[in-house]
């Protein structure tokens, strides 16, 4: 039987009657004064769910404008864009019970009427359905929402090394896709505890991927799964190698992934564009720790930044592509690389000029001379290219001081070595 929408008033018990005989006062009160969860928000309207319902993909909207959409003959999570291969919408009633107790209580801060002690059981707990353990995590998403020092504390209660382990420890069994829906939505959560937390609370509970078994599963999921979960793990490396007491679990990672290199390529050539920036990011973190290059490089990933060079659109990810080329051509195989791809140089000409006001040109101009300095094959190839007049007419542009200053550097490079 499907229930009616939340109607619980919002009135505070101490509320006096003339602010009760004026609802609409109130409400516009209480929208200045308070700030609504983000998981309380229907992502199509973005106001507060009336009477929450969730897709086959994970994702939760208000039940009137979901059917909306689908009755437009969308057959996409709006969010997600994934296909639905089931229209059908399940009632979601824990995020409805937190509402109503949030409205309630005049929306002061979420309590979820219980201890966490036993939240956290919940998704300990073996005899609980996936559905119930995917509630509970809905539970703790809401609350790591709230604020800094609330993540803080669930971490210290152990939720980080709870999650992670339900994720990695037991990745062969996730398989189904109900469990997809579950890894998708226990990342999330690690990722906004990681995005709060102090490193020497998160690191700890990250070095659970010195165990063998735990690099296997992250590997086996950033194969297999969806792109939200391929997000998310994207921004889990990121993580990893931003704190130097976990930069070790980096080069771990690709040390141990057969064929990692390739798939850290796979993002590049998607038409997602979350899960595209996302995994350039990663490169870019990867990239950053100085063991990981020569891997990284022998795997194919200089090749894998050209072809996304080349594509026809200029964007911030070609920014990054740049900039995570100019880390790695310190490395003579990424400059050996760069001159056996028949498109290595040619990319890098067509970044000169042509996004000199997105800041491409520097870094550009930063490659070019790392290639050439010491390469007359590269020399010769760039100003085959028509590099010299490239050079000029960046010069006449109105790109930065320091640009130009590395234009004059390259352009004095090239002529002194002309002949």
């Amino acid at each position: 039987m499907q229930s009616g929408p939340i109607t619980a008033s919002v009135h505070k018990p101490q509320a006096t009657s003339s602010r009760r005989s004026c609802p609409l006062a109130m409400r516009e009160d209480l929208d200045q004064e308070v700030v609504i969860p983000h998981l309380f928000r229907c992502p199509i309207s973005l106001d507060v769910f009336t009477d929450p319902v969730t897709l086959c993909t994970g994702q939760t909207y208000d039940r009137p404008n979901i059917e909306r959409w689908l009755q437009l003959g969308n057959l996409t999570c709006p969010v997600t864009m994934q296909r639905l291969q089931d229209p059908s919408v399940v009632p979601n009633h824990t995020l409805r019970h937190l509402i109503e107790q949030w409205t309630l209580l005049g929306r002061q801060p979420v309590d979820p009427g219980r201890p966490l002690i036993a939240l956290k059981h919940d998704l300990e707990s073996h005899e609980n359905t996936l559905t119930e353990k995917l509630h509970a995590l809905q539970e703790v998403r809401l609350l790591s929402d709230e604020s800094k020092s609330r993540c803080s504390y669930l971490i210290r209660m152990g939720f980080l090394s709870l999650l992670l382990e339900l994720v990695f420890g037991q990745a062969q069994s996730l398989k189904s896709s109900q469990s997809q829906v579950f890894v998708e939505e226990a990342l999330a959560c690690v990722i906004s505890l990681l995005e709060a937390a102090d490193e020497p609370e998160s690191s700890w509970s990250i070095n659970m991927f010195k165990e063998e078994s735990k690099l296997a599963s992250f590997h086996e999921l950033f194969r297999g799964g969806s792109s939200i979960t391929k997000t998310s793990l994207c921004r889990l490396i990121e993580a990893i190698c931003s704190s130097p007491q976990t930069q070790e679990i980096s080069t771990l990672l690709v040390e141990n992934g057969t064929n990692f290199s390739n798939e850290l390529m796979v993002p590049l050539y998607q038409n997602d564009e979350v899960l595209l920036e996302a995994g350039l990011r990663a490169i870019r973190s990867l990239c950053s720790v100085q063991a990981n290059r020569d891997a990284l490089v022998q795997g194919g990933l200089l090749d894998g930044l050209v072809a996304h060079i080349q594509d026809v659109t200029v964007g911030s990810t070609h920014l990054m592509a740049m900039a995570t080329l100019e880390q790695i051509l310190g490395l003579e195989k990424a400059r050996e690389a760069l001159l056996d791809n028949p498109n290595g140089i040619k990319s890098l000409m067509k970044m000169v000029f042509r996004v000199s006001d997105l800041e491409g040109s520097e870094s550009a101009v930063s490659c070019l001379t790392i290639v050439c300095e010491n390469s007359l094959r590269a020399r010769e190839a760039a100003i085959g290219f028509g590099v010299l007049t490239q050079l000029l007419l960046l010069l006449q542009s109105q790109c930065s001081g320091r640009t130009k200053t590395r234009a004059r550097v390259l352009l004095k490079l090239l002529r002194s070595k002309e002949g």
